[in-house]
């Protein structure tokens, strides 16, 4: 059975990948991302398509990018998606991979959208606790970077802050571990899913359409690990 894992660019469908590759039961076979195409970054998450290619190529597989305008509305959304999903079936993928942990609503869409299709969603993370979650992943390696906060919810200062035991420390309460609110996005620089290591340097904190962005850029230099 072939798979897609849904691809933000974060922790969460990096560790869903991780847990779906340890398990067996499908064989994924590329990544399905949906890109602003005015911006060039990953919808939501606000990263860079050249780190998104990288992190494809760190992961041995190939993307599948559904491009949206800024602004999109569902209808727009569903349809271009709905696409993506039937050129994936038309090429045998059998399965979606999500990183979803406990929103019910986000987990009934998309087992709507899915359905009739002849692809089905697989959720590896679904129902874990979140803190014990977050441990977890860092446990297992998993490096990632604070690139998107809602300030509403979180203070801006956690932007371009490591994903790590200090900061999970440090989260106010109420706050996710994994930012399953929607309280803050990241993106995975390194991790078991992962064949080598990202090389991404600082760029900018912006404020943007009521979120604080914190930019990541490809470097230089060769990445710190390989395996």
């Amino acid at each position: 059975m072939k798979a897609l894992v849904a691809w933000s660019s974060g922790k969460d469908s990096a560790y869903a990948l991780e847990l779906a590759r340890r398990a067996g039961e499908v064989e994924v076979v590329g990544l399905l991302t949906t890109v602003t195409e005015d911006y060039a970054r990953v919808s939501m998450h606000g990263v860079r398509e050249e780190v998104l290619e990288l992190q494809a190529r760190a992961a041995g597989l190939p993307l599948r990018r559904v491009r949206i305008p800024a602004g999109c509305v569902n209808a727009e959304y569903e349809r271009r998606m709905g696409e993506a999903v039937a050129r994936a079936r038309a090429d045998g993928v059998t399965h979606v991979v999500f990183g979803d942990i406990f929103l019910e609503e986000v987990r009934a869409y998309r087992e709507r959208m899915l359905a009739g299709t002849g692809i089905s969603p697989v959720f590896p993370l679904w129902g874990r606790e979140t803190q014990t979650l977050a441990r977890e992943m860092l446990d297992a390696g998993l490096a990632a970077t604070v690139v998107c906060v809602d300030p509403r919810r979180l203070p801006a200062s956690f932007a371009g802050r490591v994903f790590d035991a200090a900061l999970l420390g440090e989260l106010p309460p109420g706050i996710d571990s994994c930012g399953e609110n929607g309280e803050f996005h990241t993106c995975v620089t390194d991790g078991p899913m992962f064949a080598t290591a990202l090389a991404l340097q600082s760029g900018e904190v912006v404020l943007r359409e009521g979120f604080v962005f914190a930019d990541l850029i490809p470097a230089v230099e060769a990445p710190v690990r390989a395996r």
